[in-house]
């Protein structure tokens, strides 16, 4: 005989002959020996109040601004890097060569400006709420762009050295895409 919940979601009480058949049919079982594993529930993630998703993607979105020119000590020969000031000049040399994991991307490719700008404060927003720590950007080096040069590689960084949670960020290694990536040191959140 098959139940259906009530209106309410709440299953009708079982009769005493129920309960005795699943008992009947039960009686034999055994419990499965105990292997000592225990099983943790899952991590709950913080909450989020359902205004600040929509408040960070336009507030945020509209104080980055393309117009902030480097500081000559930004720039060491061709490659561009960023260390907030304060910090010590050991943490971009950590960052350099892979002291910190990877542990998340974005990739921008053929993304307009404004699209990329979104998607970049929406991801920096993620990766804060996350605790990452060490995420890749990838901007792409602008070879199919007009005249062939890299708009988003110099807006992105532009857009990284106005948020405050970065604190560094360097050219990725050939091997995590070179000229067409940034490494970026978040905030630690805890």
């Amino acid at each position: 005989m098959v139940k259906r919940k009530g209106a309410l979601g709440k299953s009708p009480p079982l009769s005493s002959e129920d309960i005795s058949a699943f008992r009947d049919a039960v009686r034999e079982a055994e419990p499965l020996p105990d292997t000592g594993k225990i099983t943790h529930p899952p991590r709950r993630r913080k909450p989020v109040p359902q205004q600040t998703i929509p408040d960070e993607q336009t507030g945020f979105v509209d104080f980055l601004s393309d117009h902030i020119p480097w500081q000559e000590d930004t720039e060491t020969s061709e490659e561009l890097s960023f260390l907030r000031p304060g910090l010590a000049r050991d943490t971009l040399r950590k960052l350099r060569r892979g002291h910190w994991v990877i542990q998340s991307e974005l990739d921008l490719h053929g993304m307009t400006s404004d699209e990329a700008r979104l998607h970049l404060v929406t991801f920096l927003n993620e990766c804060q709420r996350e605790g990452l720590r060490c995420v890749r950007i990838i901007h792409g080096k602008g070879l199919s762009s007009k005249n062939r040069e890299p708009v988003l590689k110099n807006k992105v960084r532009n857009w990284l050295m106005q948020r405050s949670e970065i604190l560094a960020f360097c050219q990725a290694k050939p091997a995590d895409g070179g000229g067409g990536a940034a490494i970026v040191l978040l905030k630690s959140t805890s």
